[in-house]
Order: structure tokens, then C-alpha cells, then sequence
């Protein structure tokens, strides 16, 4: 399956370790994870071209058609360059749409204001796993709900496991025993590396957290990972994406995503 994409591609191979299936039509491909059918992204349509004139309510009917049973549609587009096409009609269709920067780093630098207080390491037990829940449901940008609840803690499930058949790490700020900071790296086995949901405590932004970790997870990716590429995918309005850029990340492509959400 030949995806040009690095965001999709790398966000594929992730899908796929952890159980998600996909079928190429040619006109799309379709991504299911049957072990968490609340994961947007974990059950969408992969196009591989722009929203030509009337295509938005064609597609809409094609999620349709392949997830009859789901709440939401998801769409995206296999391109770098963020050409969308027929833009008016995706929002006349109740799309929105979601512009991300994906980023690359072969090599980076210490951040303008690292966090000397704090300690960087893997998560490795039951209660820093544990924390991680709580610190995702706390970071939501949506409303924290059953359904939200259910759908955190299948694909943290889905990540842990990752963890342990060896195809990455999970890293944490302490202070202390409490987890601060946190994101994921994940490894393709041929020398690219992805970050996985970055997410730091309200309580704790502001303190130099994130760049720190971001420079050490990047640090163990590029040497004892063995990677030569590493990827991030970032919102290109949200303040996070600049602590990217100070340690080194540079903006390379642009990742189209357009949603409705349930009803």
C-alpha cells in the first residue's frame, strides 16, 4: 500500500502494530479498529486526492456505507502539500477541517529553558500507567464523558502493549512519584521514529516540562533507538508546536484531516 504521506504513513504503522486493519479500494483506503470503534482516527477513509466539485457529499456517504454503525465520519487526504479542493463544500457538509504540521528532526538541541528539577524516565508500572490516564483525561480538549473515558483507556491499552512487544517507549516528567509530562516514541524498524501524544498537567505547563522531555525522548531516539528520523505531528496555532521548533523540528509537510462529530 503505497502511502505519500509521513503524518498517514507513519500514523498507519502505528494503527496496524496495534491491531487496526485496512483495505485499499485504489479511490481510498479504509481503516478500521475493531477493538475501539470510538477512535476517530482509528476508523476513517484515506483519499488520495482533493475534495473535487460534489465529492464531499459522496465521501460522507462512503464512510457511510463502510461504518454504518459509527456515530462520527472521518476523512483525510494522502497529500503533503494541504490542498483541499472543494473547501466550501466540505464545510457546507459539516466537516471541519484540521490542518497539522508534521515535523522531522535528524538531530537536535537542548531547549532555551530546560527543567532541571524534575526526573525524566520510562513509565514501567502499574500506578505510572495509571497516572497517564488520569493525565489524558485532564489534558481533553473535548468533554470528558463515558464514551471519552472508554475510548482513553482501549487505546492506552492499545499503547501499553505496544510497550511491551518492544516497538517502543513511554516517557514521563516526575516530580517525585507524579507525573508531570508525558509522551510515547514508536519505532518502524527502519529508522523512523514517531512521537505519540504529548500532554503535560495544567498544573505543571509553564515550566519548561515539555521542551525537556521532548529533547530527551528525541535524544533516546536518535541513539540507543537507532532512529534517523524522527516525526512529529503538531498543531501548527497551538503553543507546543514553537518548544517543537526550538529543540530542533522543522516543519515538513502539511496533514489534512476533516470530522464530524456525533450527533
Amino acid at each position: 500500500m503505497d502511502i505519500t504521506s509521513l503524518g498517514y504513513r507513519t500514523d498507519l504503522l502505528l494503527l496496524e502494530l496495534g491491531g487496526s486493519i485496512f483495505r485499499d479500494t485504489g479511490e481510498y483506503v479504509v481503516v478500521r479498529t475493531p477493538a475501539n470503534p470510538g477512535f476517530w482516527w482509528g476508523n476513517f477513509l484515506l483519499y488520495r486526492t482533493p475534495f473535487a466539485p460534489d465529492d464531499a457529499k459522496i465521501r460522507v456517504d462512503d464512510f457511510r456505507r463502510e461504518f454504518p454503525d459509527a456515530e462520527h465520519v472521518a476523512l483525510g487526504i494522502d497529500s503533503v502539500d494541504g490542498e483541499i479542493g472543494a473547501e466550501d463544500e466540505v464545510k457546507a457538509a459539516g466537516l471541519t477541517i484540521d490542518r497539522s504540521v508534521v515535523m522531522t528532526a535528524d538531530r537536535v538541541v537542548p531547549p532555551p529553558r530546560p527543567n532541571t528539577e524534575s526526573t525524566y524516565r520510562f513509565l514501567d508500572s502499574d500506578d505510572d500507567w495509571a497516572q497517564l490516564f488520569n493525565l489524558s483525561l485532564a489534558t481533553a480538549d473535548m468533554t470528558v464523558d463515558a464514551a471519552y473515558e472508554d475510548f482513553t483507556r482501549r487505546k492506552q491499552a492499545t499503547q501499553r502493549e505496544l510497550v511491551a512487544a518492544g516497538h517502543g517507549k513511554w516517557f514521563g516528567a516526575f516530580e517525585g512519584d507524579r507525573l508531570q509530562s508525558s509522551m510515547g516514541l514508536m519505532f518502524d524498524g527502519k529508522g523512523v521514529a514517531r512521537f505519540q501524544t504529548v500532554q503535560t498537567s495544567p498544573e505543571d505547563r509553564g515550566r519548561g516540562l515539555a521542551g525537556t522531555l521532548v529533547h530527551h525522548v528525541s535524544t533516546y531516539g536518535l541513539t540507543e533507538g537507532g532512529a534517523r528520523t524522527l516525526v512529529m505531528v503538531a498543531d501548527p496555532d497551538y503553543l507546543a508546536v514553537r518548544i517543537y521548533r526550538s529543540v530542533g523540528f522543522e516543519d515538513t509537510e502539511t496533514q489534512l484531516q476533516f470530522a464530524r462529530p456525533p450527533a
